[in-house]
């Protein structure tokens, strides 16, 4: 197949995306994509139409390709707000050649249900990761090589970003802004195309519709697991949502409230790029500076600690590391533990604590980094002054909560505990999040400010506990604070 930069004597036949596995049974990676290896099938999306085929499938070698044949006249009635408006623009672009947003949105439709990670017929596989190579032939990239290599690389591919010259036949020209896109690496299905679905459109920073809120939500769905421990989650969420302010805060703070994403999230772009056009055609300002909730939590909580004069700290469901991280390089504190039931977040807790980076006292206040159940007695969860739970108790299933209380008031019963969690009346304040929607995909609960309340107050009254209410983030006089806070103390 023949890639072009401008030159218009040879074309592709449409945007072309194909996924290879060497899986032991390869087929099966039929099973996973809910595609019969041996047939061809169509789909037409509002845009075109996305063509499904197998050019190589046996026991030890499998490819899949996604052919989207872009019809233009089509593409004008759906377009964006964002497509040029000048006449021949609306017919002359890369849009039937280049993968982007709209391969993006035929892969949702083609791969909904591999995406979700579903598959009945082998629901070990679908939980398994297993090697692939994904490859684009032409996809625009803003930033060129090195912006793909950032983006994909910290996802743990193998990253090859060629770019494609704007003629072969005359080198002196340059190089264009696409680049023939390989990706090696061993992932679940599922996650490779959730990471393609938000990153396609990121790399080529245009999208083909009108942004609505509701991306927000599609956004924290593909995400889930890997965008909020991004290096540049702030840069990806900002181009995916196409700089709308109001959306991007909303994300990042979803973000963080969800997976402890570190704030440098919303602080502005600190990279290459230029600033993004307005609406209007004129130049939008960059995002105003703010504390981000993230921060501001992190600030509470260490300032209840420090109140409360507790230097001895267990930090229960620590996440990636972000309070340890902060506790550690505190002097006021004397000795500092974490745990988690996820080996994937310890993993991410330990790279922030960078132990060879940090000054030899700080490393000595963090005496363990451990897995654990919450649910669960443990002696390693004893002998400390305070324990912390930071936006953990929404991740716990409302039955299993009891056997948390138990755990921590009961039995490892420190003498400071520290909960925070979201205030659910806030969450008309997001932009983005439909009414009645958590924050998150994995929250179980989220409780409104009478409802924190009284667990908190019934908590305490059961195990000799007295408890304060403390508002974290701007305090609205109508809905409240984003994140409360107890402070509990005997």
């Amino acid at each position: 197949m023949d890639v072009v930069g401008s030159r218009w004597s040879a074309r592709l036949v449409g945007v072309l995306l194909t996924i290879t596995t060497t899986l032991s049974q390869a087929t099966d990676l039929g099973f996973l994509l809910h595609k019969h290896p041996g047939r061809v099938q169509a789909f037409e999306q509002s845009f075109g139409t996305a063509h499904v085929f197998y050019p190589d499938a046996d026991e030890s070698h499998c490819t899949a390709a996604l052919l989207l044949d872009v019809d233009p006249v089509k593409l004008v009635r759906t377009r964006g707000r964002g497509t040029p408006d000048f006449s021949l623009g609306q017919y002359v672009n890369d849009r039937p050649y280049a993968a982007s947003s709209l391969l993006a949105s035929a892969m949702a439709n083609v791969f909904r249900t591999a995406m979700r990670g579903r598959c009945d017929q082998r629901p070990e596989l679908a939980e398994t990761p297993i090697p692939l190579e994904v490859v684009l032939p032409a996809l625009p990239c803003r930033g060129g090589p090195r912006q793909a290599e950032r983006f994909f690389a910290p996802l743990g591919w193998d990253v090859s970003a060629v770019p494609v010259p704007l003629d072969p036949e005359f080198g002196d020209w340059g190089d264009s802004r696409y680049v023939t896109l390989t990706l090696t690496g061993t992932l679940r299905l599922a996650d490779a195309l959730n990471q393609l679905y938000v990153l396609l459109p990121v790399l080529d920073d245009a999208k083909h519709y009108w942004m609505a809120p509701d991306e927000v939500d599609k956004l924290i769905r593909a995400g889930e697991g890997w965008l909020a421990t991004h290096p540049d989650r702030g840069t990806i969420t900002r181009r995916y949502l196409a700089n709308r302010r109001g959306l991007v805060r909303t994300a990042l703070g979803r973000l963080a409230d969800a997976e402890d994403a570190t704030d440098e999230a919303l602080d502005p772009v600190q990279v290459e790029e230029e600033p993004p056009a307005a609406e209007d055609g004129g130049e939008q300002s960059p995002p105003e500076e703010q504390v981000s909730l993230a921060e501001r939590r992190l600030q509470a909580v260490v300032q209840a600690l420090r109140d409360e004069d507790a230097r001895r700290v267990i930090d229960l469901g620590c996440g990636s590391g972000k309070l340890l991280s902060r506790l550690a390089q505190d002097d006021f504190f004397n000795e500092i533990s974490g745990t988690d039931v996820s080996h994937r977040a310890l993993s991410h807790a330990w790279r922030r604590l960078r132990w060879d980076q940090r000054p030899r006292s700080a490393n000595d206040r963090v005496k363990d980094v451990f897995q654990g159940a919450l649910t669960y007695t443990d002696e390693r969860f004893r002998d400390y002054e305070a324990a912390v739970l930071m936006e953990v108790i929404e991740h716990i299933d409302p039955p299993r909560l009891s056997a948390v209380e138990r755990v921590v008031f009961e039995h490892a019963k420190p003498r400071v505990v520290v909960v925070t969690t979201p205030n659910s009346e806030h969450n008309v304040r997001y932009e983005g999040l439909a009414p009645g929607a958590m924050r998150h995909p994995d929250h179980r609960f989220e409780w409104t400010r009478a409802e924190f309340r009284a667990w908190a107050d019934r908590v305490a009254g059961a195990h000799g506990y007295r408890v304060r209410h403390v508002p974290v983030g701007d305090d609205d006089p109508e809905v409240g604070a984003p994140t409360q806070m107890g402070v509990f103390t005997r």
